[in-house]
């Protein structure tokens, strides 16, 4: 189907909705729950669900006593591999009361642009949803150099959005929209829509996440969009607590027209 506005989202076949570290983890870890329960009913409407989730570092920095997120690749490594372990079990246990079993899938950039790994990606995935089995897909961390400090999941989203053709994408933030200007300063206006090509000249761009977790801002999310919108997939930029207002066709956020679709050959 077509999603051409926010009140289309619930009729999507196939929705892609990312989630950032700091609303996962630390103080905002009772968010999945919510977060569940919004993807659970998108499910149960007949959408095919992918969530890409990032929060592996930030989830295993406490079990490994660290005071903060390492700056050193190799204990970036190690509280990836912990945390990822917490994070998909924490996930599974609040999608069991709904009987919906996920499905990790760990990337990296480079295997979307790998032909091979691309194409053994797309098929698994494929694979999971025609199970109704839900994805929940994370950077590889463990391996990733470069890639771990990445934009938070934002880029990574938007290629798996591309490559499994979603009908729209949904990045989830701790602001609940983009602004001209950080929004904590004097004169920030929320930017309801941006028709596809906007350069969005003028626009200021500040950190979106909580210091010392999350590795994304406005910028990288702007990206994204664009990546994905470039492909004809809308996308929404909406605060993680607002999620099952957001996939409920909820006039919110910021809604990232998409470019025309080419029509099939």
């Amino acid at each position: 189907m077509t999603t051409e506005s926010r009140a289309d989202i619930p009729h999507a076949k196939r929705i892609v909705v990312k989630v950032g570290s700091s609303s996962v983890s630390g103080a905002n870890v009772n968010q999945i729950a919510s977060l569940v329960d919004a993807l659970a009913a998108a499910h149960a409407r007949g959408s095919d669900v992918i969530l890409v989730s990032s929060g592996a570092i930030a989830t295993g920095i406490p079990y490994l006593k660290l005071d903060g997120r390492p700056t050193d690749l190799a204990t970036q490594q190690a509280a990836a591999a912990v945390g990822q372990n917490v994070l998909i079990f924490r996930y599974q246990e609040s999608l069991h009361r709904f009987g919906i079993i996920a499905g990790q899938v760990l990337l990296t950039a480079s295997d979307i642009d790998n032909p091979t790994h691309r194409s053994n990606a797309q098929r698994a995935l494929e694979r999971l949803l025609g199970m109704r089995v839900l994805p929940i897909v994370n950077e590889n961390d463990t391996v990733a150099t470069q890639e771990i400090r990445f934009g938070d999941n934002d880029r990574l989203a938007a290629m798996v959005s591309v490559l499994v053709r979603a009908d729209v994408l949904v990045l989830l933030s701790d602001v609940d929209a983009l602004y001209t200007r950080p929004p904590l300063e004097p004169g920030a206006q929320r930017i309801d829509r941006v028709v596809y090509g906007d350069d969005l000249a003028g626009v200021t761009f500040g950190d979106i996440g909580a210091a010392g977790v999350g590795t994304g801002g406005a910028g990288t999310k702007v990206a994204a969009a664009r990546l994905a919108t470039a492909s004809s997939i809308p996308v929404l930029l909406a605060e993680t607590g607002s999620v099952a207002a957001a996939l409920s066709g909820a006039e919110l956020g910021t809604w990232f027209e998409a470019a025309p679709a080419h029509p099939a050959q």
